[in-house]
């Protein structure tokens, strides 16, 4: 089976062959915006998705370096989610407790991430989880960062495909 370097060397070289059947695909109908800002993003996500399956695998890079983004992605939103809506202290105090509860998320996330993971090559390794990758990617372009639909809808794509790469330099494509 590939490993990391392979797995993230073939992301980073075959992205020309997507950005080309995206275009193509822009040509019949599909309605992809090839931004510049779409590509350099879609570019990113297309050679992390290229190594994402294996985040299932606790001893995998990608597993390591994932976990403390995830980790920071959910104490972040509970300090958005939180802040503003408690005062417990005086006005400069309040951000700070706000964080100790996002920063508290953010711990039970490190744990959880590991304990929650699936099998190693089980369900993340899937057709699945490369459409929900594509999603969230999407979301992430058309809603947190404001980018056009046509910009997400590629993006989304991208992402899609980088992950798909992974799944077929490892011959294992099953749908779920």
């Amino acid at each position: 089976m590939p490993n990391y370097d392979t797995h993230v060397l073939s992301g980073i070289v075959s992205y020309p062959i997507a950005v080309a059947v995206a275009g193509y695909l822009s040509t019949i109908g599909v309605p992809f915006r090839l931004t510049a800002m779409a590509l350099v993003l879609g570019y990113a996500l297309y050679v992390l998705g290229s190594d994402l399956p294996d985040m299932d695998h606790p001893d995998a890079l990608i597993h390591r370096g994932t976990k403390p983004i995830v980790s920071v992605a959910v104490g972040s939103a509970v300090f958005l989610w939180i802040n503003g809506l408690i005062s417990l202290g005086p006005k400069w105090l309040d951000p700070a407790l706000s964080w100790t509860a996002g920063v508290i998320a953010g711990v039970i996330a490190w744990y959880l991430f590991t304990a929650i993971m699936p099998r190693h090559r089980g369900i993340v390794h899937s057709l699945f989880f490369a459409l929900i990758y594509g999603a969230l990617a999407f979301l992430l372009a058309e809603y947190g960062l404001a980018m056009s639909t046509g910009e997400g809808l590629y993006v989304g794509f991208a992402a899609f495909s980088g992950y798909t790469l992974h799944l077929l330099l490892d011959r294992e494509f099953s749908l779920v």
